[in-house]
C-alpha cells in the first residue's frame, strides 16, 4: 500500500543522525525533530548544538528542544503536528502521553539483540562480556523500558579485537538501514510483531546493559587477560578503561587505556612467573602488564591530564622499571 505517513524523530547524538539522514534520503516525511536542549561544551563552555539539531537546521526540519517532556505546552506543540509515527533514536525515555499519541505507535532502535541487553550501555556491555554476535533491534516503545514488541533485528558480528568506538559506528550505518525497512514495513501494513516475554522464555538468563559509572571502568588486573582485554575495548575511546601507575619511590599516575592485545606467549618471558599487575618493559616500545593468566600489551594510553598517545611516545617521557606495578 505504501501509504504517506507524517514523522516526528526524536534523537541526540551521531549515532542517531544516519537514521534521521537515511529517512530524508528516501523522501520520507519528517515534520519535526525533538532533540536535548542546547548545553555548554568544552572549555571555552562554548554553547553547543546536538549532531541531530545540526543536521535538522541544514535539512530545513522544525526542532523541538523541551527540558520536561511532559510539560503541557510541549505536548501540546507536539500534538500540532498531527503526526503518524514516532521514531526514537539515542534519546530519553519518554512518557506515555508522548509516546501513546501517534496512531501508528512509536518505535525505537535499541543496539543489541532484544531482550539481550536492555539499558543504555548495550555496545559497552556486549563487548565486556565477550560477545562475538551483537545486532539491532526496532520495537515499539511501551510503558517498560526496552521491552516492547518486536518489529525487526539484524545479527552483526563483533571482532576478535573490535573496540565499542569501531561496533558503534558499524551499528549506527546497519541500523540506519533497519529504521527505513521498519518505517516501510509500517507504510505498507506488512508488520508481524514478536512479544519479548515469548523470547525470554526461551532464554537461561537475561544480560543486562545498565549505564557504565566510573567503578565499572577500573581494571582488575587479577582477573583473566582475555577479561581485562574485553574491558579495554568495550570501554573504548569513551569512558576509556583506566589503572593506576606507581613507581617505585610512591608517585602514582592515572592511565587511560584505549588500546591493548593478548600476549599469550613469548620467547622472553614466561608468562606463568608474572603476578598480577606486574610492568614489564623495555622503555622503548613495549609496556606489558601482568594478568592472572598471562600479558596485556598496552598499544594507546592517556595519563592524566595529557592527551592520548601511542605507548613508544609514553615510554619517552617516563623511566619506567619493572620494579613498578599498575592497580589500585
Amino acid at each position: 500500500m505504501n501509504r504517506e505517513i507524517k514523522i516526528i524523530f526524536m534523537g541526540t547524538p551521531d549515532f542517531a543522525v544516519p537514521s534521521l539522514d537515511i529517512l530524508i534520503r528516501n523522501d520520507i516525511q519528517v515534520v519535526a525533530v525533538v532533540t536535548a536542549p542546547d548545553k555548554p561544551a568544552g572549555r571555552g563552555r562554548k554553547i553547543t548544538l546536538s549532531p541531530v539539531k545540526k543536521y535538522a537546521l541544514e535539512k530545513h526540519i522544525p526542532v523541538l528542544q523541551p527540558t520536561k517532556l511532559k510539560d503541557p505546552e510541549f505536548v501540546e506543540r507536539i500534538k500540532s503536528f498531527q503526526a503518524d509515527l514516532q521514531i526514537v533514536v539515542a534519546f530519553r525515555m519518554l512518557p506515555e502521553v508522548i509516546w501513546k499519541m501517534p496512531s501508528l505507535g512509536t518505535f525505537n532502535l535499541h543496539a543489541s539483540l532484544l531482550p539481550q541487553y536492555r539499558g543504555a550501555a548495550p555496545i559497552n556491555w556486549a563487548i565486556i562480556n565477550g560477545e562475538t554476535v551483537t545486532g539491532i533491534t526496532t520495537f515499539f516503545i511501551d510503558e517498560k523500558i526496552d521491552t516492547g514488541q518486536i518489529i525487526l533485528n539484524e545479527k552483526i558480528k563483533i571482532g576478535k579485537s573490535e573496540t565499542a568506538g569501531e561496533l558503534h559506528g558499524q551499528l549506527m550505518k546497519r541500523g540506519s538501514e533497519l529504521v527505513l525497512k521498519t518505517v516501510k514495513l509500517i507504510q505498507d501494513d506488512r508488520l508481524d510483531l514478536k512479544y519479548q516475554k515469548e523470547l525470554v522464555s526461551s532464554l537461561e538468563k537475561l544480560k543486562p546493559a545498565p549505564k557504565i559509572f566510573k567503578e565499572d571502568t577500573r581494571i582488575d588486573w587479577e582477573k583473566p587477560m582475555q577479561d581485562v582485554f574485553n574491558l579495554i575495548r568495550g570501554l573504548s575511546p569513551y569512558p576509556a578503561a583506566y589503572t593506576k601507575l606507581s613507581g617505585i619511590d610512591n608517585d602514582s599516575w592515572i592511565l587511560k587505556i584505549f588500546n591493548a592485545e593478548l600476549l599469550e606467549n613469548s620467547d622472553e618471558i614466561d608468562v606463568k612467573k608474572v603476578f598480577p599487575g606486574a610492568v614489564l618493559t623495555d622503555n622503548k616500545t613495549y609496556l606489558y602488564i601482568g594478568c592472572s593468566n598471562g600479558l596485556i600489551g598496552i598499544n594507546e594510553l592517556q595519563i592524566e591530564g595529557k592527551r592520548r598517545m601511542p605507548i613508544s611516545e609514553f615510554l619517552r617521557g617516563f623511566d619506567i622499571s619493572n620494579e613498578w606495578k599498575v592497580g589500585i
